[in-house]
């Protein structure tokens, strides 16, 4: 069978002067997972194609795909000021898809998986997987291919009767196949920001909050729903390195320090591997020692992403015990000579301009590579946020989060931007979003 395997997501993230393009690492994994031998595959990215939709008319009418796999990476940009919503692109691809061929028409991807009943409703395509797809799509093209039935296959999204159906929740995998980039213009991935993207661990679907253990236990397994061996990691390092001469990577890890034993393992791993490349990868703010930063250091890690916390209602903590406790991990970075990026959000609930200052002072304080002053929270389903927006009738229901939707606290919100816009014009290394 021929499979076409479109990425739709166009969007840079823009940091500072440095458009950071991200490779459609999930989709390169599906493709890893697709039987060779049974079926022809064709991976088709949108990053870099001038006129998007010319291209993806020809590509169809050439290849005459039977199957077509669409991944939706983001919902938006995440930026309340310049917003940017990512749905309309893949629905116009799908409309396109369906104009020029018969094939059969699947959506997935992260974006998609957040909300995958109202993403399957508005990009319309014939069927939909939820989760982690690279054995499930490869499942499903299987079954495809040989007549079978795959209504039971779980993740799935149909229509049935007139409603829309999700199968027994969330599809995964172990990515255990490596990712297929042949058909990807890695040229351009290597100059494109911070790095080829490797999966290390991601946290669970269900998971809020990982990392916030004592001593930096994450309640293990719990905590995520992929955590792939560190060799199998450094071999797809290696591997990426001889095949695409690849120097740069970034670590797709949601708290690369979680747990703090298993990330000093990792590094230590990597530096008997002597492999010579330079990488990214996002830190959890906390629990973090100079033992762990300066054995990043050395296993060539370059710069870390951070996000900045508030204060925490629920348990507690006030907003400046949470700053200080970043501080520290800021300040252990700053002493084992390891770059780092801040992001930190203003307007959360509760927010005030004394809150706002003491962020504020809290930026000043401390040397980020970037810091990004975000405005307002994007709310995502299942979020405390959201249901308080819900509740507030700021929203009528979560599907309405399917598009770009921002809580700022009402009492900051009329001046937010502008006082942002002033404090980061003094500082060439501040960002608003």
């Amino acid at each position: 069978m021929k499979i076409l395997l479109i990425a739709t997501n166009r969007h840079g993230r823009l940091m500072s002067r440095m458009d950071a393009h991200p490779l459609p690492i999930g989709l390169a994994y599906v493709a890893g997972h697709l039987d060779p031998e049974r079926h022809t595959v064709k991976v088709m990215d949108l990053m870099f194609a001038d006129d998007y939709l010319a291209e993806v008319a020809a590509t169809v009418n050439q290849f005459q795909p039977d199957l077509v796999g669409v991944s939706l990476r983001n919902l938006d940009n995440n930026s309340y000021i310049d917003n940017q919503w990512a749905l309309p692109t893949t629905k116009e691809v799908i409309s396109l898809v369906r104009k020029n061929s018969p094939a059969t028409i699947v959506c997935g991807g992260p974006a998609f998986s957040i909300l995958p009943k109202e993403c399957f409703s508005f990009v319309e395509p014939d069927l939909g997987i939820a989760g982690d797809g690279g054995e499930t799509f490869a499942e499903f093209a299987d079954r495809l291919d040989s007549g079978q039935p795959y209504h039971d296959i779980t993740g799935l999204v149909y229509k049935k009767d007139g409603e829309i159906v999700l199968n027994g929740g969330r599809c995964a995998s172990t990515f255990g196949k490596p990712p297929r980039f042949e058909d990807l213009e890695m040229d351009k991935y290597r100059q494109a920001g911070f790095g080829i993207g490797v999966l290390t661990k991601l946290t669970s679907f269900n998971y809020i909050g990982a990392g916030k253990g004592d001593n930096g236990d994450h309640e293990e397994e719990s905590a995520w729903r992929v955590f792939r061996p560190i060799e199998e990691v450094v071999k797809e390092v290696k591997d990426m390195e001889q095949r695409f001469d690849i120097k740069k990577v970034f670590f797709i890890d949601n708290g690369f320090n979680i747990p703090m034993d298993h990330a000093k393992s990792f590094c230590k791993a990597l530096i008997d591997a002597d492999l010579g490349v330079h990488w990214n990868t996002c830190l959890s703010p906390q629990d973090c020692d100079l033992e762990l930063v300066q054995l990043m250091k050395k296993a060539g890690c370059a710069l870390v992403l951070m996000t900045g916390l508030g204060g925490d209602s629920d348990e507690g903590v006030p907003l400046g015990e949470n700053l200080e406790r970043l501080r520290q991990v800021c300040q252990t970075c700053e002493e084992g000579d390891l770059h780092y990026s801040i992001s930190q959000s203003f307007g959360d609930p509760g927010e005030t301009a004394e809150s706002v200052e003491e962020k504020l002072d809290f930026l000043r304080s401390i040397k980020p590579a970037l810091a990004n002053l975000r405005v307002g929270v994007r709310m995502l389903p299942g979020s405390d946020i959201a249901a308080q927006a819900v509740e507030d009738g700021l929203i009528s229901d979560e599907s309405d989060l399917i598009k770009p939707t921002f809580y700022v606290e009402e009492s900051v919100k009329g001046w937010i931007v502008d006082h942002l816009q002033a404090e980061a014009s003094k500082n060439p290394r501040w960002n608003v979003f």
